[in-house]
């Protein structure tokens, strides 16, 4: 028989942001904390909310929110098995010939029919997502009291806003913010293949007539999504990583490299706006400490938000250097022909190295981290 989650606190928030490959870090840290959740309970986190690849095991894990241990171990199968052409095209007639109809597309008029242009194709994910994830499981988790809620943001390029799509019971309402809302939907795969479309290496995707990216692009707030969702404790899983220098020459007299600049613009994207949410809130906590009880309690929506932050002990980049040549031949060149290679500093690889032992390796290193910090862990959730 599976339990009710009996947790002293039901408002427990899992937030999982972007980062492509990457993201494999964040099941080898839910690994560990299955260990600490008795067998066949539900996950001791009623709110989940995923960004970018982070959409994805965050989806995942909400479709077995009845017993957490087995939508980690789902989603542990799915990652040690993975392959780049599970991802993304990676035959050379594809890839180059994907790239041609892109560059070819652009001299069509402008009353022809467009398709969205990017660097790879990712149409093998759409087919990956449909045969392990099982959205109507949702619903029945919601109903039975799994899961209170589940978002997964995007960004429109229509109008720049980011868009939380959320699944919840309907007690929770879409909040509108600058350049920011939240919309009631029923998730499904193209909310997933919106929020994980990393810019300009995949394509975007068309919902209700607007054009959606990777929702890292403009979230200016990680963090609001599961605190609309009645969050008052968010346990994250980042990517940001230490600077673990690829090279020992501390004195290059080079200036970056094209590809290399690239690399730091999608660590931006992916990292910077997190720490800032966190800080925010932090500040926000001391200010409601100075506010009087009796106070506090007459104002809607002055609540205070805990967060634990983990990320990585290791560099991803530096991991990603040992794993190169896995990646299929198609795609090493293509990297080449953009000035990466196995030596490069460019973080674009650790990014698009869907391959499996890279990903057990991500997994092993997050598992670890945990496994770390289990007292605190063990504290935070209650556990």
């Amino acid at each position: 028989m599976l339990k009710k989650r009996s947790y002293k606190h039901t408002n427990n928030a899992l937030v999982l942001t972007g980062g492509g490959a990457r993201a494999a870090y964040q099941v080898g840290v839910l690994s560990a904390i299955a260990q600490f959740v008795p067998r066949n309970h539900g996950v001791p986190f009623p709110i989940i909310s995923g960004t970018s690849a982070g959409a994805i095991n965050s989806t995942a894990l909400a479709c077995y929110a009845s017993c957490f241990q087995l939508g980690v171990k789902k989603l542990e199968w799915v990652w040690n098995n993975l392959h780049t052409n599970h991802i993304y095209h990676s035959d050379p007639a594809r890839v180059f010939s994907h790239i041609a109809s892109g560059v070819f597309g652009s001299f069509q008029a402008d009353y022809a029919n467009r398709y969205a242009r990017s660097l790879l194709n990712n149409a093998p994910l759409r087919r990956l997502l449909n045969k392990v994830v099982d959205f109507q499981r949702i619903d029945t988790n919601i109903s039975r009291g799994f899961l209170s809620g589940v978002s997964v943001t995007a960004s429109s390029y229509s109008n720049g806003d980011s868009i939380s799509f959320y699944q919840s019971d309907e007690r929770i309402k879409p909040w509108f913010r600058a350049n920011r809302r939240g919309e009631p939907t029923h998730i499904n795969v193209e909310h997933l293949m919106a929020s994980a479309s990393i810019p300009m290496v995949f394509p975007s995707i068309n919902i209700k007539q607007q054009h959606f990216g990777d929702g890292s692009v403009h979230q200016l707030s990680p963090l609001s999504p599961a605190i609309h969702l009645g969050a008052e404790k968010i346990f994250i899983v980042g990517v940001e990583q230490p600077k673990e220098p690829l090279h020992a020459n501390e004195n290059n007299p080079h200036p970056p490299s094209m590809s290399s600049i690239a690399g730091h613009l999608l660590d931006s994207v992916f990292s910077d706006t997190l720490q800032s949410d966190i800080e925010r809130t932090k500040k926000i906590n001391k200010i409601i400490d100075l506010v009087p009880e009796d106070i506090r309690g007459q104002t809607n929506g002055l609540n205070k938000i805990d967060s634990l932050l983990i990320n990585p002990s290791h560099d991803f980049n530096a991991i990603a250097v040992e794993y190169f040549d896995e990646l299929p031949l198609s795609i090493k060149i293509l990297l080449r022909c953009m000035g990466i290679s196995n030596d490069s500093e460019s973080s674009i690889v650790s990014y698009l190295l869907f391959e499996k032992n890279y990903c057990k390796r991500l997994i092993k290193l997050g598992y670890e981290d945990a496994l770390e910090k289990e007292t605190c862990i063990r504290s935070f959730l209650d556990l």
